[in-house]
């Protein structure tokens, strides 16, 4: 269990931290260092981004965030998902996130940042943020959706299916879910047939012309979390959460 690396030309980084994946401070700094590992191996021609379990991701642990005095574990799980956010857009090999079940919070900063989504049918993409007296990944949503759905969903709180998603064109394939890892590795393969030189160009000019800054852009919604917990919002929803 935890955050693990297998590597290979297709390598896949898998998550597998019981029982909805909801990663502590620990594990995003793990994540972002196993996804950092895999790009720099210059053996790695793809990464699939996977989970075990119920679903994805569900974003980070609210009881640690609650049970920690101070301000310490809010600003280091801050990093941390920055981190590993960054390292999956960063990652100098494209990177595909299979998702299954639930994607929320920090999920959508993983495969908002992917280069490449596949899903399960019963994949659903949210950001329960305002509902946790917290704000971020918006950035990360808007790759996902279009402007005035993300919006909605950032006030509202809504999910979106997996089927949404694909009739937007930002999950490439939908597959039934004792499938999805077949599906995934499928597109990997595709793509680690190519010239390994290629691709690594290739990621880096799309990166290069991206047209929103996502380090910055999610740097900046992070501040509002911090507005929040300093002004009690956010203890008092997570204690409503638990």
């Amino acid at each position: 269990m935890g955050i693990t690396l297998r590597a290979g030309p297709v390598a896949e980084v898998v998550m597998d931290v019981p029982p909805v994946n909801a990663l502590t401070v620990r594990a995003w700094e793990e994540l972002a260092t196993t996804m950092r590992a895999a790009g720099d191996d210059p053996a790695t021609r793809v990464v699939v981004l996977r989970a075990e379990g119920r679903g994805f991701n569900a974003g980070v642990d609210i009881k640690e965030l609650r049970d920690a005095p101070g301000h310490e574990a809010l600003v280091a799980v801050n990093r941390a998902c920055y981190a590993a956010f960054a390292a999956v857009y960063e990652c100098a090999v494209p990177v595909i996130a299979a998702v299954q079940g639930h994607c929320l919070g920090g999920g959508v900063g993983l495969a908002g940042n992917a280069d490449v989504v596949v899903a399960a049918e019963d994949a659903y993409f949210g950001l329960p943020e305002v509902d946790r007296g917290a704000l971020g990944a918006a950035t990360h949503l808007a790759r996902l959706v279009p402007q005035h759905l993300m919006r909605a969903m950032v006030y509202t709180c809504r999910n979106v299916t997996a089927a949404e998603l694909h009739a937007f064109g930002s999950v490439l394939e939908v597959a039934p879910r004792d499938k999805l890892r077949e599906a995934a590795l499928e597109v990997a393969g595709q793509i680690a047939a190519k010239d390994p030189y290629v691709v690594r160009r290739a990621k880096e000019s799309l990166n290069g012309i991206d047209p929103v800054d996502v380090r910055r852009s999610y740097r900046f919604e992070q501040g509002f979390t911090f507005e929040l917990n300093l002004m009690g919002a956010g203890d008092r929803h997570r204690e409503r959460f638990r």
